[in-house]
């Protein structure tokens, strides 16, 4: 018998939040912190340019509205996108075990080397996120460059 969340039920809660990021002004990067059984310990989305915030990244907000956890090797980061480098540091910072990715076809981000470092990387290739991000990409590029550190 599978115990395994439905992950694509988990990653409704990161798209409602990219949706909600792009309504407020921002990049259209929701996440999502779950335990291992699917239930919800913080969500959050890319905040950056609402909050002047370089950091306020969708998965940083998620992790940060969590709060305080014992551990993490357990937990379920859910994201609309592949997760940066420095999103993908928090993951192995804190041993986060399981990340699903709602698309990494806009940006491939650190998942090669979360799955070389023992991380359970599941890629949903969502089409929804793909079209939501794109779309974004094509109307913000300096925005996007902006977001991921390229000039």
């Amino acid at each position: 018998m599978d115990t395994r969340p439905d992950y694509r039920a988990l990653l409704a809660t990161a798209v409602a939040e990219a949706r909600l990021g792009l309504a407020e002004g921002g990049i259209p990067i929701g996440a999502a912190l779950f335990n291992a059984g699917g239930t919800l310990l913080g969500c959050g989305h890319n905040r950056r340019i609402q909050e002047n915030d370089p950091s306020v990244h969708g998965e940083t907000d998620a992790f940060r509205k969590a709060g305080r956890q014992r551990g993490y090797r357990d937990t379920i980061m859910v994201t609309t996108l592949a997760p940066c480098w420095y999103c993908s540091g928090l993951v192995r910072q804190f041993n986060i075990g399981t990340v699903v990715v709602g698309e990494s076809v806009n940006f491939t981000g650190g998942i090669d080397w979360l799955r070389e470092n023992g991380v359970n990387v599941i890629d949903l290739q969502d089409e929804e996120c793909i079209a939501m991000l794109g779309d974004y990409i094509a109307a913000n590029p300096d925005v996007w460059n902006e977001d991921i550190g390229e000039d």
